[in-house]
């Protein structure tokens, strides 16, 4: 399972950067959501903040990963095959 995780190509550079895209995107509709929409009643409003916070947290991992990925012995091989 493992060595499937860390397979490295063209869609995983690409599906990184989507993924840590959609993690920032989500964070703010969340920020947003908290700050206008969700009632303050029975502490919505900081599960919500806390949700955005682990998104925030989140895309950089992703993103850092992913570099940490692609710099790997042997990754180089595998990108310089990558249609831009």
């Amino acid at each position: 399972m493992a060595h499937r995780l860390l397979m490295l190509g063209c869609k995983t550079m690409r599906d990184g950067v989507l993924v840590a895209a959609t993690f920032f995107a989500a964070a703010i509709l969340l920020l947003l959501a908290a700050r206008y929409l969700v009632p303050t009643s029975y502490h919505f409003q900081q599960i919500v903040l806390l949700l955005a916070l682990v998104l925030i947290v989140l895309a950089p991992v992703v993103l850092i990963s992913t570099f940490l990925l692609s710099v790997l012995p042997g990754a180089r091989e595998k990108l310089d095959k990558c249609e831009l």
